[in-house]
């Protein structure tokens, strides 16, 4: 009986031995396999990194070029806000000027109007008096 045991015994180890030669073999070629795998995949990333970092550049230049571009809209507009309160200030003058010319200018014309009258009312009247 201990024979029959030991028979058994022999027998499952030899099983279980091939069975764990097989899965170190397979659990070596899952290896390697992943192995190459992970070279390839290093292999092929390393060119879209390359074209990833290019990319990355051009925005960062892009992004730069319209941060100036922005700066100079900025500039524009307040120069084009001065620009327009002088005009405002110009038109201002010009209209306080002209007001103030309408008026002296009737206000000359009156005068003339005046002594106009009365020169002639002057001379009118001497004309008569005989002197």
């Amino acid at each position: 009986m201990n024979q029959i045991w030991i028979g058994l015994i022999v027998l499952a180890v030899i099983i279980t031995s091939g069975f764990i030669i097989s899965l170190i073999i397979e659990l070596r070629k899952t290896v390697y396999s992943l192995r190459e795998f992970l070279i390839v995949t290093k292999e092929s990333l390393k060119p879209a990194l390359e074209e990833l970092q290019l990319t990355l550049k051009s925005v960062r230049n892009i992004s730069d070029d319209i941060n100036d571009m922005t700066s100079d809209v900025k500039e524009l507009s307040g120069t084009v806000r001065e620009v327009s309160q002088k005009i405002r200030h110009v038109t201002a003058l010009i209209d306080d000027v002209t007001s103030s010319t309408a008026m002296k200018a009737s206000g000359l014309k009156a005068g003339i109007r005046t002594a106009f009258g009365v020169l002639l009312t002057n001379l009118f009247s001497r004309k008569g008096d005989g002197k």
